[in-house]
């Protein structure tokens, strides 16, 4: 058993525990109804051979009926334990389920920036779904086959042991030659169950990732390359399919062959037997009536064994993901970070992507309280990487950050978020309604508050002009809105927060003019009594900040304000901006 497997065997356990008394109640109940399914035949024997005893009919018949009865009871307590069993059942699966979804959406969403980069999001989404569904598919089989298979046979072995320990102990031998073939049938078919699981993966990976940029596809004419690569992985999942399915066909063609051998094997015996005087007709009713419940239940035994694999593997993905460290973690001894100024320094900063892309070296930058300072470069400078590290979407290597002269590595994530309010390039929105989303930013708000950020983000216009306004559900990601209509969303949302730090990263880069205008007045109240950082291209945008710094390369190679650095002969930012003043006046 590979080490991910006995890993996700674990993480069920551990939530199963939790359900230890209506799991423990749930066992009783199945060894209650697979025991009583057992004994009505040792009473339908007894009927039979009350039926050939020769007899007189009268006392027959009376006999008859009281066995009628015993087995009336009898069944009666199998409806009753398999009754208890069931809702005990769906109570027991139910809880563990829920619990086990909550536990990967907590793990998977405490993982880093960098780690929801490198991973698609339909692929993240099936492991979820499979880890949950596998469970599921786990707690059925030992349910409702694993344990009564285990309980049916053993008590069919004892009682056929005791009645001929000549048949008792053939079938015990022919039960282990059957057992052994399937283990080592099923360990040979668990590697190609990993194997089609990954491809399976791999298809909604493709799948995902082309609905995704559908309008790439398009643009670009890449239908027949992407139909081409959806067809590629897709055969490969063909493939493994048709074949771990045809070693079912071809197992269970030797499965029903070997059976056949038991049945008539067994009768022979019987008959044999029977010519002995040692074996009465209600015997071959039993035998035959216990031949049918070892196959029902050994048949499924091989199907049972062979999926229950497949689903450990089908686990598997997200037991891996369960099983990565997150990458970046509150240290044990982390506080809360208070911001009673606003200061922000950035002292000796070592940082690069992935150990290849070295983007800092030694970098230094300190930012007063209340100061609006603007980060203005080319394309890969590093400015939005400044960042991203403040608000620790990736750690550092060396050197340390620190906000009020508190390491931000030595507070919690969450008391930091909380200090920043972040205005993204690109603006995504909850598939939920206006006042959720600008709700975001400060869970208790009251509408009032709500729509008083709206009106300052010039959004409260265009929101009251649709039919349901505030309650207007804005599409996945929000691509109901329009660009700039998301961004005057983030923006409320933003000012509802109202974080003693404001991040603007090409805050209004998805405004036309007019909004741009409009959105700035907006933006100077929200700036007001806080330290801002401002990403722009659009240079426009950052004319009015305290102090401008040009990165490039990974450094500050200048540093003003708007009017200081146009003096500058041959400065970057004058290059910068000479280039984009076409149309703008100062």
């Amino acid at each position: 058993m590979k080490d991910n497997t006995k890993k996700t065997i674990q993480y069920y356990w551990q939530h199963i525990s939790k359900y230890k008394v209506s799991g423990f109640f749930m066992v009783v109940g199945l060894i209650g109804a697979s025991i009583s399914n057992v004994i009505a035949p040792l009473y339908f024997k007894k009927f039979f051979d009350i039926l050939v005893s020769g007899q007189s009919t009268e006392i027959i018949a009376q006999a008859l009926i009281s066995v009628l009865m015993i087995i009336l009871v009898i069944e009666f307590f199998h409806w009753l334990f398999w009754r208890i069993t069931t809702f005990l059942a769906s109570y027991f699966q139910s809880m563990v389920m829920a619990d086990l979804a909550v536990t990967c959406f907590e793990y998977l969403h405490k993982h880093s920036f960098s780690y929801f980069s490198n991973n698609f999001v339909g692929s993240l989404v099936k492991r979820v779904n499979r880890f949950v569904r596998s469970f599921e598919g786990l707690a059925d089989k030992f349910t409702w086959n694993l344990i009564p298979l285990v309980v049916n046979l053993g008590v069919i072995i004892v009682v056929l042991i005791l009645k001929n320990f000549a048949i008792g102990i053939s079938i015990v031998i022919w039960l282990t030659v059957f057992l052994i073939i399937n283990w080592f049938f099923i360990k040979y078919k668990f590697k190609y169950d990993i194997e089609r699981a990954e491809s399976e993966t791999k298809v909604t990976r493709v799948l995902a990732d082309t609905i995704t940029n559908h309008t790439n596809v398009k643009l670009f004419n890449g239908y027949d390359r992407e139909v081409g690569l959806f067809t590629k992985v897709n055969n490969n999942l063909k493939r493994l399919q048709k074949f771990t399915w045809n070693l079912e066909n071809y197992f269970e063609a030797l499965q029903g062959f070997l059976m056949i051998g038991l049945e008539i094997g067994i009768f022979y015996l019987g008959i044999r037997l029977w010519e002995q005087g040692s074996f009465t007709v209600g015997d071959f009713v039993l035998l035959q009536s216990y031949i049918l419940i070892v196959f029902m239940k050994i048949w499924d035994f091989g199907r049972v064994m062979r999926h229950l694999y497949r689903d450990l593997a089908d686990a598997e993905e997200m037991t891996e993901i369960l099983e990565t460290s997150h990458e970046i973690v509150d240290s044990h001894d982390a506080k809360d970070l208070k911001v009673a100024k606003g200061e922000i320094e950035f002292s000796d900063v070592v940082f690069s992507y992935r150990k290849t892309r070295k983007i800092f070296s030694k970098f230094n930058l300190k930012i007063k309280p209340n100061e609006r300072v603007a980060l203005v470069g080319p394309s890969g400078s590093g400015k939005s990487t400044i960042t991203r590290l403040l608000l620790r979407l990736h750690d550092i290597s060396g050197g340390k950050i620190l906000i009020d002269g508190q390491r931000i590595k030595k507070v919690t994530q969450d008391s930091l978020w909380r200090n920043i309010s972040l205005v993204p390039q690109d603006p995504i929105l909850f598939h939920r309604t206006l006042m959720e989303n600008i709700r975001y930013g400060k869970t208790d708000a009251t509408d009032e508050e709500v729509f008083e950020a709206a009106r300052l983000a010039y959004c409260h216009e265009f929101i009251s002009e649709f039919p349901e306004g505030y309650d207007t559900y804005v599409g996945e990601r929000g691509v109901k809105l329009s660009g700039g209509e998301r961004q005057r969303v983030v923006i409320a949302r933003a000012i509802l927060r109202n974080a003693p730090i404001l991040v603007l990263d090409e805050a209004t880069s998805s405004l036309d003019s007019g909004s741009e205008n409009l959105i700035q007045n907006a933006l100077d109240n929200l700036m007001k009594d806080k330290t801002v950082i401002v990403i722009a291209h659009r240079l426009s945008t950052i004319m009015k900040m305290d102090r401008i710094v040009v990165i490039d390369k990974g450094d500050i190679v200048e540093e003003g304000t708007h009017t200081a650095l146009l003096k500058k002969r041959g400065g970057v930012y004058k290059k910068l901006w000479e280039l984009q003043a076409g149309g703008f006046i100062e």
